[in-house]
C-alpha cells in the first residue's frame, strides 16, 4: 500500500470515527438524560470502527517514521468529540507535504 493510499485511509477513518464518537455522545445524552435506548446498538460498532481507526494511525504512523508520541497523540484524538476532524486536517497537510518531499527526492535519485 503506497503512502498516499495510507493517507487516503487514515482520512477516511477520521471522518468516520469523528462522526461516529458524535453518534456515541448523542446516545449517552439520549440514554442517561432522556432514558431513550434508540442508539444502543451504536456502543458496540463504534469501538470496532475506533480500531479500525487505530490501525491506520498506525500504517500512517510508521510509514511517516513518527515517533511513538505521536502517533499515540493522533490516535487519543479519535476519543475526544470534533478534535479528529482538526487533528486529520493538520496530520493530512504536515503528510501531504512530507510525501510529495519524498517523492521529489525519490524523482531526483531516478533522474
Amino acid at each position: 500500500m503506497s503512502a498516499r493510499a495510507k493517507l487516503a485511509f487514515f482520512r477516511v477513518m477520521a471522518f468516520v470515527v469523528g462522526v461516529g464518537l458524535l453518534v456515541l455522545c448523542a446516545h449517552i445524552v439520549l440514554r442517561y438524560g432522556f432514558d431513550n435506548h434508540a442508539l444502543a446498538w451504536w456502543p458496540s460498532p463504534h469501538g470496532w470502527v475506533y480500531m479500525v481507526y487505530l490501525v491506520a494511525v498506525a500504517l500512517l504512523g510508521f510509514e511517516l517514521h513518527w515517533g511513538l508520541g505521536k502517533m499515540v497523540g493522533v490516535m487519543l484524538a479519535g476519543c475526544v468529540p470534533f478534535l479528529s476532524f482538526w487533528v486529520e486536517h493538520r496530520v493530512h497537510g504536515r503528510a501531504l507535504a512530507q510525501i510529495e518531499a519524498a517523492e521529489s527526492g525519490a524523482d531526483r535519485v531516478s533522474a
